[in-house]
């Protein structure tokens, strides 16, 4: 699934530091008074389906769909799964090392294997043999090998600490201790993964294979199809998959005795079916009072950011075409973090869903307070947790508008930090400055300042942006905010500061500092004005917060315990991005007053490439302009069902009861965004490719005879063989 899928890019970072900076929202309270939400039950899986194989549900899966659950058959499913990379879901298809992913988990791979000329992305890939294969640098894909529980080691490690920093110090020293020991004796990739908010500790290790090749992908336009005005949304057509393959140590297709074998058919409506894959991050345990503040304050925030940037760009984009490549990628990032958080503020919005929560959470009081002991112990936890989100707003404004990003905020901030900078280690006796503020080196740190490439259109488009959140979280009356923009307002402001800035300007920057440390410090330059009266204030609120979020911390842990205390495993922990297996039926929903149906085909693709007139981004590659006469439109190429996913999910198999491949997650429509902290079935769906959809297009629309055998056989055929001594 597109949303969030957790590649380790720039705006992944950026997002990850979004979510440790507080904010505050200017919603207003709404009226629900037509819904009874005194009526309002707790569902019984409202914390998810993603089952761990620690902690497989048995009988559940018994009675709901008369599976009996062996040994053998989770071993056989967990290892035919795979981890790919650090940002998707994968698993092996065939005897041979066959891997099938997600295309859009494949994007950086296509751009890395591409040739001098070549643009893989546009074009697709097709290796004729296994001589064709291409190695994809860097790659890696693991396999989930051993699971050992150290909930005990690192329980105990935990309660030798007196105070809550003591506790967490001897947490992180466990954890590693721990994984240098098993990573030696195993000789697997390891890690201990915390579950239930640490009330249990597993210790996962991975076998890696590095030497991974290119098989297959789609033109982007077929794994894309429809763009990001399609994307969470269903009916959907999109060919989102690419075929790679594992190699031994000696350079030969890899031999796997786990694999998922090939559905021809594909699942038919109301069928069970498992998604098995490394879903990425959830909230489903958290308090209400922290899901209130991401309600509140930290998701309308970054919503508004992301809608500034994607703004940003889009003006960007439209002024220079030729930039295309560029700024669309980074228009699409956006737009997909920001529909994703919408849709879970949507969610958090909804009073039917956050009664569900406040149901349960009560329920899950009355269990605790009911037992003296964990009265005791655990009792004050969620009056803990709510003065720390108390805390945590209170200080949240001046902490969001303080804290430079490079990510968020306009560069010129940057350059005042480095000529600040200055000022402090000139302010040093000479031999005590670090030695890029010595001598002739002081020359070159400040011609380094503001670099060659320094794009000013975006860094003033940027500074718009913050000074409109800088009037808005601190007010337009702020002394700051005054002095840097003189009182003025949106473009005035801009042009106003850069009138008075030097910051940009090397030979400006250079005749500032010989007028010595004092001269910088006093500047009326409204960006460096703004470093050395905002710098010290940030630190100390950054600190502030750091120390609420690592009491924070200590209290979910024991929270964990609680909940695990009085739930056990009946219910899941939250998504880690490690493996699970969720199960659900196919199964179309309501939407827009109709019926979504379960399956789509590939005339539904067609019609919707004439109905907008074949039109980026409805547009078809040159081969699925004229499919052969042997292409079966009817086939089904798209489906949803029940199944429980979320971001690190994509490129997870979908299989049936006799772990055959059915399909392959790659997104969830806009009703399954809530899903961040509460799962429903009603209308929530992952949107999956279809086996028969997939082989269909494989086989009879690119060609791709040796890959259709494979998958159909599950094994290389042997003629396809002699191709590597050939």
């Amino acid at each position: 699934m597109k949303k969030l899928f957790w590649q380790l890019n720039l705006f992944s970072v950026m997002l990850i530091l979004l979510y440790f900076i507080s904010g505050t929202s200017n919603l207003k309270a709404q009226n629900y008074d037509w819904i009874d939400l005194d009526t309002v039950k707790a569902g019984r899986f409202d914390t998810g389906r993603m089952w761990t194989f620690e902690f497989p549900p048995l009988d559940y899966f018994k009675e709901a769909y008369g599976i009996d659950a062996s040994d053998e058959w989770l071993d056989h499913i967990r290892l035919s799964a795979l981890r790919f990379a650090t940002y998707c879901s994968a698993s092996f298809v065939s005897e041979d090392g066959l891997i099938m992913t997600n295309h859009h988990c494949a994007r950086q791979s296509l751009t890395d294997v591409s040739q001098e000329g070549e643009d893989l992305t546009a074009t697709g890939f097709w290796a004729p043999t296994l001589n064709d294969e291409r190695p994809v640098p860097g790659l890696f894909v693991d396999q989930l090998v051993l699971i050992k529980d150290v909930t005990d080691e690192v329980l105990a490690a935990i309660d030798e600490g007196t105070t809550d920093a003591e506790k967490l110090e001897k947490k992180m020293m466990v954890i590693e201790a721990i994984e240098n020991r098993e990573a030696e004796s195993s000789g697997l990739e390891v890690s201990v993964t915390e579950l239930f908010d640490g009330a249990k500790y597993s210790l996962y290790g991975y076998k890696r294979y590095n030497d991974i090749r290119l098989v297959f992908a789609p033109e982007d336009q077929a794994g894309f199809f429809g763009g990001d005005p399609d994307n969470f949304t269903y009916p959907r057509y999109n060919l989102d998959c690419t075929f790679f393959r594992a190699y031994d140590e000696n350079g030969n297709p890899l031999k796997t005795d786990n694999f998922f074998k090939w559905s021809e058919n594909g699942p038919a409506d109301k069928e069970p079916v498992f998604v098995v894959g490394n879903p990425g991050s959830t909230n489903r345990l958290k308090t209400v009072s922290q899901l209130e503040y991401y309600r509140d304050i930290q998701y309308p925030r970054t919503t508004e950011l992301l809608k500034d940037l994607e703004d940003i760009y889009g003006k960007l984009l439209a002024k220079y075409p030729d930039r295309k490549m560029e700024y669309q990628d980074m228009i699409f990032s956006f737009a997909n973090a920001r529909k994703s958080y919408e849709g879970r503020l949507e969610g958090l919005r909804d009073p039917v869903l956050m009664q569900k929560k406040r149901v349960f959470e009560n329920e899950f009081k009355s269990a605790v307070n009911s037992d003296s002991e964990m009265r005791e112990k655990y009792g004050d936890l969620w009056d803990m947790i709510s003065g720390i989100r108390k805390e945590l707003k209170s200080i949240s404004n001046e902490l969001f508008v303080l804290s430079l990003s490079r990510f968020t905020s306009s560069e010129y901030f940057n350059f005042a930090k480095d000529v600040v900078e200055i000022a402090n280690q000139l302010k040093l006796p000479e031999e005590e400055r670090s030695e890029l503020y010595k001598g002739e080196e002081l020359n070159y740190t400040i011609k380094s300042i503001v670099p060659e490439e320094f794009d000013s259109e975006l860094a003033d488009m940027m500074l718009e942006k913050q000074i409109g959140r800088m009037e808005k979280f601190l007010g337009s009356d702020h002394q700051l905010v005054k002095k840097m923009t003189g009182g003025r307002k949106g473009k005035e402001a801009v042009e106003y500061m850069l009138d008075k800035t030097v910051v940009n300007d090397v030979e400006k920057i250079k005749e500032l500092v010989e007028e010595g440390p004092d001269a910088i410090l006093n500047s009326e330059d409204p960006f460096i004005y703004f470093v050395v009266n905002s710098t010290e204030k940030a630190e100390n609120l950054q600190k502030q917060a750091s120390e609420l979020n690592k009491k924070e911390e200590a209290f979910n842990n024991q929270l964990g315990r609680a909940i695990f205390e009085v739930y056990g495993t009946s219910i899941p922990p939250d998504a880690t991005f490690t493996l699970r297996i969720s199960d659900g039926i196919v199964k179309g929903f309501e939407y827009n007053g109709t019926m979504a149906p379960p399956f789509t085909t590939f005339y539904g693709m067609y019609d919707r490439y004439y109905g907008f007139g074949k039109n980026f981004p409805w547009v078809l590659p040159e081969r699925w302009k004229n499919p052969p006469a042997d292409f079966d439109l009817e086939i089904p190429f798209n489906f949803v069902s029940t199944n429980d996913i979320i971001g690190g999910n994509s490129g997870s198999p979908v299989i049936n009861k006799n772990a055959e491949v059915v399909g392959l997650a790659f997104d969830g429509n806009m009703e399954s965004l809530p899903g961040d902290f509460i799962f429903t079935t009603e209308k929530n769906r992952t949107v999956s490719v279809h086996s028969a959809g997939m082989y269909e297009v494989i086989n009879d629309l690119y060609g791709a005879k040796r890959l259709a055998s494979e998958l159909k056989n599950g094994k290389i055929n042997k003629l396809d063989k002699k191709d590597k001594t050939d």
